[in-house]
């Protein structure tokens, strides 16, 4: 099997103010004559390693099961920083989503034979790295045309941004959550629902028209269940 390779570049965030390691997976027989869709992961290091997303890519490349693809893997510093950058209440919320639209993009966009459009970029994550990627998308929909959320964390500010947003036409979103996912143990160790929220999500992005593939899956709030859906993430937005 041809096999790609991951780079991994350090990148400073004036939005963010700090040092950010990327992950930065290059496919198979890349070649820069070539236009590449890009995908952008929240939770990045967590998908390089417990989603083993570049051998899974690796395989879809050789299977001619994907579109070329690049991959970039944002990772966090801890469970703090998560809350800080990927909700609404963090204090770095704003300043993620600026490096994500007006840094990352620009620089993706420069330095790889990227489609420079929105169709040709998604963001991905789980739990409150699928919220961030959501919100993301929803504020940057001409940047950002593909949404995949395994499992996201559901809040007030989530129903309402998805709610008031009008450009649904511009997004595709991909949404899974498990039935098993009623009592979730979070970061900051209280107990949440997260799966009667995310049904509530689905049957509003329904009801305003989102393009959404939705499903719920027979298990709980963890990487068990996200690694394997990943093939049909991946297939299902970049094939």
């Amino acid at each position: 099997m041809e096999k790609g390779s991951v780079k991994e570049i350090d990148f400073y965030s004036d939005a963010l103010q700090e040092e950010l390691k990327l992950l930065i997976y290059i496919p198979p027989n890349f070649t820069p004559l070539v236009k590449h869709s890009v995908l952008i992961a929240s939770d990045g290091r967590d998908y390089f390693q417990l989603g083993r997303i570049p051998r899974l890519a690796d395989e879809l490349h050789n299977d001619y099961e994907i579109e070329n693809l690049i991959i970039v893997g944002v990772p966090y510093k801890n469970a703090k920083d998560r809350q800080r950058k990927y909700i609404a209440t963090g204090d770095l919320f704003e300043a993620y989503t600026r490096f994500l639209a007006h840094e990352l993009v620009p620089y993706l966009d420069e330095e790889f034979p990227t489609l420079q459009m929105g169709q040709g970029r998604g963001l991905i994550g789980d739990s409150m790295a699928a919220t961030i990627s959501l919100l993301t998308a929803l504020k940057y929909p001409n940047l950002f045309g593909k949404v995949i959320m395994q499992s996201p964390y559901v809040d007030d500010y989530t129903m309402e941004a998805t709610r008031n947003f009008t450009q649904v036409d511009a997004l595709s979103i991909y949404h899974i959550a498990g039935k098993r996912e009623d009592q979730v143990v979070t970061t900051d160790k209280t107990i949440k629902d997260f799966i009667t929220p995310n049904r509530q999500l689905h049957a509003l992005m329904k009801e305003n028209g989102y393009d959404v593939f939705y499903e719920e899956f027979d298990g709980n709030h963890t990487w068990k269940y996200w690694q394997p859906d990943l093939r049909r993430a991946l297939v299902e937005n970049f094939s």
